[in-house]
């Protein structure tokens, strides 16, 4: 079919064009261009013995070429314009593209607007699929669908695999995602081509970004071609055409940008730092400077973030420390270990500020975690930074893999006795969720230890229920109906929670609902609570739950008319089409109306994945002596304890102790100033997200995402004995900037958009005890400010001889405040708790 073509010299009309918007965005809108060109293409040579092995000279018309004319030098320049003028030879066989030659010494741009042109001529008159070496867009699997006078190619382009490897966040809910699609109509008349168009589609990421992209080929007449160049192979003839000719390669390459005028890092710090004082830590404009510097990081020395580091003010250098390590370049990790001295205990806010960022981080390299374990195996002066260290190592080992730490990770447990060191390796194990770590927390969950049973036991509970094999459920079991010995109230609440999220059996579910109204007072009312919001939620195990329950022996009014203040409650916080976050809250109360565990959990689900965005702890222990209260079951000889334990995107972070021991009790009881203990506080990068998509047509279109978030997590306890009264709050406080841009740079011409969005939000939960009388009175509140949320959206396109276009729209709304709904009988308690607080005002 291809053997017409000796004959003659086929004229085609060629364009390319590339426009980037917002799906949402009509074409009109669209920031982009347009190159067209005359292009001829004649059969040189084709191989004596095999006549569908053919030779083609492609050349750019100086017809009819927008780039012809007194204007075409002014906006190529002379380099490139000669490199686009001179011709290139493509080996085509069987319809298919084996090679191109260019001259190696072009500009890579022009070369590649020279593929996408080769590109086009990819055909196959048979239907079916295969996987393409030599195209533009790189090695994908392509699909023909063939008649007599058409032929459909459709790219499969995510199956293509291109040179540029670029990066993405490690959470699918947090990542980038996308859809694309390329097809190409060819039509035939009498094996010729006569025409073919290519429409190019990329959606990226919750509808932000639309690049379309089109190609099309069109012939226009047909003459008699050159006499046919002699040879016996492509090489020599190749040879004989333009010495200077060599195989280039099909697939797009990368094409080194430099930065003309662009701002050094010490310029960018020093544009951005006043931005960065703990007290603009609330404010949108602390991120989005933020990620200013985070670009200026990752095109800088290890010399010059040195000096940045060092001519840095005491109050700033923490956030600059959060943007070094999240930088994640060798140069920044280099720096930053250099910087920092872990064997003096000065530094600690710093040094556990660089290991949060660690644990953050989006694409970690197996570099920076063997600096940890470096670091872990060094002299570390605080044993605070000791503890992080190991926790944030097993962070980094979910996202990465390297033998030493985890066999390190692994073995810790048994490889010490000193009971903080264990829980350091429990916290790590719960960080990297190895398969392998299942059996180690399931033998920590028995331990004789209240604190590892808590720990090993949450931990099991952050793993696919897939993971929790029959003998670990066996153990949770054991756990909560105490078959071997009497465990804590939060240890076996804990247990609950996990056999109820592992797809559990009907004799399991029928076993804990059986033991309510058997179990210390309190405990009863939770895990009523807990069963009533599993149903009225939809939580996976509800249907089962509804089975059991239509045994009257498990179901029946004395079971559940248990009273007492604890509680278990889910809800929404958002729903998006894309997008679902949920919350729910669990308290639960000793006996005596002291707090034993409070817990707050936050979960984002996209793309079909789950984040744990954010899990609050407060657990207190053996306070009954300070109200002469008598202890439940198994709780007799606790140390008098409170802390707060943090899980942030999926990472467990360092507890807090608030006290521990009856002596630290009562210094603190009249010391306490009220004020919250920090948690966690700075700056951190949630999304991250670079890639370089390359066009059919040679084009390059690069696409970016950044989004930074300021944070400041506090909590607190008071305790009056005046008002018998206790409160317990946690306060989360944030400002989110979340920028993404794509842009097509061919060095001569560029267009671009960037969609960006900032909000800052507050959000507190506080619970009030008042337990002067019994049953004890409980006020849970959870309150969102009103907070600004804006959006923005520019376009650019650009000449670098002539002028730039550009246009800026932004929308600014504020989304009003509220409490998120809890149980009715919650809100009930919370009129009685502000009626007596008035009344105490008033009447003391």
């Amino acid at each position: 079919s291809h053997s017409s073509l000796v004959l003659f010299l086929c004229y085609f009309s060629y364009s390319t064009e590339v426009g980037l918007n917002r799906p949402t965005g009509s074409t009109r809108g669209n920031a982009g261009f347009r190159i067209g060109s005359d292009v001829d293409i004649s059969l040189v040579w084709r191989n004596p013995e095999i006549q569908d092995e053919q030779l083609l000279r492609v050349q750019r018309s100086r017809k009819n070429n927008i780039f012809h004319g007194s204007s075409a030098e002014s906006i190529l320049g002379k380099v490139r314009l000669e490199a686009l003028q001179r011709p290139f030879v493509v080996l085509w066989k069987m319809g298919k593209i084996r090679s191109l030659y260019a001259q190696k010494a072009e500009p890579a741009t022009i070369k590649n607007l020279k593929r996408g042109v080769a590109s086009m001529l990819m055909m196959q008159l048979n239907s079916g699929k295969m996987l393409e070496v030599n195209d533009a867009s790189g090695k994908c699997l392509v699909e023909y669908k063939a008649t007599k006078d058409q032929v459909i190619r459709i790219k499969h382009l995510d199956t293509c695999k291109t040179q540029e490897m670029g990066f993405t966040t490690h959470s699918p809910v947090l990542g980038v995602s996308g859809k694309s699609a390329s097809e190409t109509v060819i039509t035939l008349e009498n094996g010729i081509i006569k025409s073919a168009d290519v429409e190019e589609t990329h959606t990226l990421s919750v509808n932000y970004f639309l690049i379309s992209h089109r190609q099309s080929l069109t012939l226009k007449k047909i003459e008699l071609g050159p006499v046919e160049v002699a040879g016996k192979d492509a090489a020599s003839v190749v040879k004989s055409l333009d010495d200077k000719l060599m195989s280039v390669g099909v697939m797009v390459e990368k094409v080194k940008t430099k930065c003309k005028g662009c701002p050094t890092l010490m310029d960018t710090w020093k544009a951005v730092r006043s931005q960065l004082e703990p007290d603009s830590l609330s404010k949108a404009k602390a991120p989005r400077s933020f990620l200013t510097l985070l670009h200026s990081l990752r095109k800088a020395s290890k010399s010059e973030i040195l000096t940045v580091l060092r001519n840095c003010s005491k109050t700033v250098l923490p956030q600059l420390v959060d943007a070094v390590t999240s930088a994640q370049t060798s140069s920044s990790l280099a720096a930053i270990l250099e910087f920092l001295d872990f064997s003096k205990k000065e530094g600690l806010v710093l040094q556990e500020r660089f290991l949060y960022a660690c644990g953050f981080a989006s694409h970690p390299t197996e570099t920076m975690l063997q600096s940890l374990l470096e670091l872990s195996q060094g002299k570390i002066g605080s044993t605070d930074i000791k503890e992080s260290t190991v926790i944030i190592m097993g962070a980094l080992l979910r996202k990465l893999c390297l033998k030493g730490v985890k066999e390190m990770l692994l073995a810790g447990p048994d490889s010490t006795r000193v009971e903080s060191e264990v829980q350091m390796y429990l916290l790590a194990l719960k960080n990297a969720l190895l398969p392998e770590g299942v059996p180690v927390l399931a033998k920590y969950a028995e331990s004789e230890v209240g604190a590892f049973n808590t720990i090993a036991i949450t931990a099991l509970q952050r793993y696919n229920p897939e993971l929790i094999t029959p003998e670990v459920k066996k153990m949770l079991n054991r756990i909560y109906h105490q078959n071997q010995r009497i465990y804590e109230k939060n240890v076996r609440a804990a247990a609950a929670d996990v056999i109820m999220n592992s797809s559990p059996s009907y004799m399991e579910v029928k076993n804990l609902l059986l033991s309510i109204g058997h179990l210390p007072h309190e405990m009863n009312k939770y895990m009523l609570s807990k069963v009533q919001d599993i149903m009225r939620f939809e939580m996976p195990a509800c249907k089962l739950v509804r089975q059991v329950m239509k045994d009257m022996v498990s179901h029946n009014y004395d079971r559940f008319s248990k009273t007492g203040s604890s509680s278990a409650f889910s809800g929404f916080m958002a729903r998006t089409a894309d997008v679902t976050c949920t919350y729910n809250l669990d308290i639960l109360y000793s006996g005596s109306g002291t707090l034993r565990r409070s817990n707050m959990n936050i979960y984002g689900q996209s793309n079909n994945a789950l984040l744990h965005g954010l899990q609050v702890t407060i657990e207190a222990q053996g306070l009954e002596s300070l109200i002469a209260a008598t202890p439940d079951e198994g709780e007799e000889d606790l140390e008098s304890f409170a802390g707060m334990s943090a899980l942030l995107f999926d990472v467990q972070l360092r507890p807090v102790t608030f006290f521990k021991g009856y002596s630290d009790l009562m210094s603190k009881m009249f010391s306490m100033s009220g004020d919250p203990i920090n948690v966690v506080k700075g700056l951190i990068l949630l999304t991250d997200h670079s890639q370089v998509i390359p066009l059919q047509s040679g084009l390059r279109a690069s696409v970016e995402f950044q989004g930074g978030l300021a944070i400041d997590i506090s909590g607190g306890m008071e305790f009056s004995l005046w008002y018998r009264e206790s409160k317990t709050s946690v306060n989360n406080r944030g400002a989110l900037v979340v920028i993404g841009n794509v842009t097509v740079d061919t060095d001569f011409v560029s267009a671009g958009v960037e969609v960006g969005f900032e909000t800052e939000a507050t959000l507190d939960f506080i619970t009030t005890v008042q337990f002067s009388e019994y049953p004890f009175l409980v006020c849970m509140q959870m309150d969102k400010t009103t907070f600004p949320f804006r959006e923005m959206v520019s376009k650019q396109e650009k000449l670098p001889s002539g002028q730039t276009f550009s246009s800026k729209r932004s929308r600014d709304q504020l989304v009003p405040g509220s409490e998120f709904p809890l149980h009715l009988e919650n809100s009930n308690m919370c009129k009685k708790v502000f009626e007596q607080a008035v009344h105490a005002v008033w009447f003391p």
